[in-house]
């Protein structure tokens, strides 16, 4: 198991070099993600550096889903529709090449989305990020023997931490090959290998406002179309909200200046400082 840097400083020099060419790039970063968050998804986009494209409609997500660097797919408020536009926009990415990303909010006690997850996690997504509960229900649904133990879903919320999903996790991505990104106090992001990587930091006011793990999610897509491997995009994205968030906290009042100040410190990171 490998450790980030402790929080304050660069995990590590592939981070910056990874924020340099997003900054650089402005990937087109196509989300079919959920009203509640849609706003706040973009403008996280826009002050990291990347381009967001919010399109849901099946008539037209193949035409965007061909072109972009990256593609989120977000289960937050799915609809039949939304359900039909992530299968085309998914079955597209995947033929001309474009990595994407599953989120897979509220699995589990919802039967719809559940079987949507069930279904898109194995159309072998570069990253599936979710909470501990997430991962554990997702895993069991796609019949992964070894889900390890306790925490279920109650809502968006986890009941777990990370520690209790790493054998589901394991098991997810050593069945589909993806990056499983466990998100919670120290985020734990599992490759196909079984080996882990934690990313510490972050914000407890992260859980206190909308959207920023749904957000966090088309940030790794964004990155996905940068960096060199699906785990660095994963590790890049989750390293820079922690510290941005750890900056943003540092002059919050509350949730809500927080989640303008979280904005501004994504903007003002320089990747090129050695100490946040």
């Amino acid at each position: 198991m490998t450790d980030a840097t402790p929080s304050r400083h660069w995990p590590q020099p592939e981070v910056a070099e990874d924020l340099g060419a997003l900054r650089r790039a402005a990937p087109l970063t196509h989300c079919i993600t959920n009203v509640v968050v849609a706003n706040v998804t973009a403008n996280v986009l826009l002050a990291t550096g990347a381009s967001p494209a919010m399109v849901h409609a099946p008539e037209e997500v193949a035409d965007l889903a061909a072109v972009a660097g990256g593609l989120l797919v977000n289960l937050g408020t799915v609809t039949a529709e939304q359900g039909e536009a992530a299968r085309i926009a998914v079955r597209t990415a995947n033929e001309h090449g474009v990595p994407w990303v599953l989120d897979p909010v509220a699995v589990g006690p919802l039967s719809m989305r559940t079987a949507l997850a069930r279904e898109l996690v194995q159309e072998r997504p570069a990253v599936v990020r979710a909470n501990a509960s997430e991962t554990l229900a997702l895993a069991r649904a796609a019949g992964i023997a070894e889900v390890g133990a306790g925490g279920e879903a109650r809502g968006v919320d986890s009941t777990a931490g990370p520690e209790a999903a790493l054998g589901a996790a394991r098991g997810l991505a050593a069945e589909t090959g993806a990056i499983v990104a466990v998100s919670g106090p120290v985020d734990h992001l599992v490759s196909p290998d079984g080996s882990v990587v934690r990313v510490p930091g972050g914000h407890e006011l992260l859980t206190r406002v909308t959207g920023a793990g749904c957000a966090l999610g088309a940030l790794v897509a964004a990155f996905l179309a940068v960096a060199p491997d699906p785990l660095r995009a994963a590790v890049a994205a989750h390293a820079v909200v922690a510290v941005a968030a750890e900056r943003a906290a540092s002059g919050a009042r509350g949730p809500g200046s927080f989640a303008v100040g979280l904005l501004d410190e994504l903007s003002r990171i320089d990747p090129h400082a050695r100490r946040v």
